[in-house]
């Protein structure tokens, strides 16, 4: 299914963005704001994940549905069903779309490859992670469909939405301090040394599709 609903009790960042969006969403949107030097404040309709909604999530055609996107290009030509189920979404009156990804431990960025099984399936993700990296003129002999899959996959997305289809959208990292349920981070500093492994270990330094990534470090006790 392209849309899952998530227990309102769990713990990690699956409650912390829950938390975020539903009880303080203004800090959000502040937070983005200033990382995109907007003198205007956005006004970021937040569509998921909503208490009124069973705090689902949305991935495939049902993400570009909920964010009534309008595609030159349809996302089946680009990646197979079964893609990010993003932690939440969001929508600026002025046009601007927010994807977000949300983490509260380092272990959950050291995602797994691909679950991809079939053909048909492997080919299309290995044919669109290869025109990301070429398009950001990364080295093509890194595998991007194994390691920390899950943070390529959203950048692919990105590329996807702003270079194939001209939507105005923005991949937002949330990484979330002092989670004790989780044992996570307990500074800004612990992860950003891991999102320096990280990007190493991918072959990603500054890029074309940088000024379109927002990295943003909450603490917690905001929420």
């Amino acid at each position: 299914m392209s849309r899952t609903e998530q227990n309102g009790n769990g713990k990690g960042s699956l409650n912390d963005i829950q938390s975020l969006v539903n009880n303080n969403p203004y800090l959000l949107n502040k937070l983005i704001c200033k990382e995109l030097s907007k003198t205007v404040p956005l006004n970021i309709n937040w569509v998921s994940p909503l208490l009124s909604d069973n705090y689902a999530e949305y991935r495939d055609d049902d993400f570009v549905s909920l964010l009534d996107l309008t595609l030159s290009t349809t996302l089946n030509k680009f990646w197979p069903v079964r893609g990010p189920q993003w932690d939440a979404l969001g929508k600026a009156e002025t046009g601007e779309v927010f994807l977000i990804e949300a983490k509260a431990n380092i272990p959950e960025m050291v995602s797994p490859g691909t679950k991809a099984t079939s053909a048909k399936s492997l080919d299309l993700i290995s044919k669109s992670l290869n025109e990301v990296k070429s398009f950001l003129k990364i080295d093509n002999t890194i595998d991007w469909s194994n390691r920390f899959y899950q943070y390529t996959n959203r950048l692919a997305h990105l590329y996807f939405l702003r270079e194939i289809n001209k939507v105005p959208a923005y991949l937002v990292n949330i990484y979330f301090i002092n989670d004790q349920t989780v044992d996570g981070p307990t500074s800004q500093c612990e992860w950003e040394s891991a999102i320096k492994v990280m990007k190493c270990y991918l072959g990603i330094n500054r890029h074309k599709l940088s000024k379109y990534m927002i990295d943003l470090f909450i603490d917690v006790k905001y929420l």
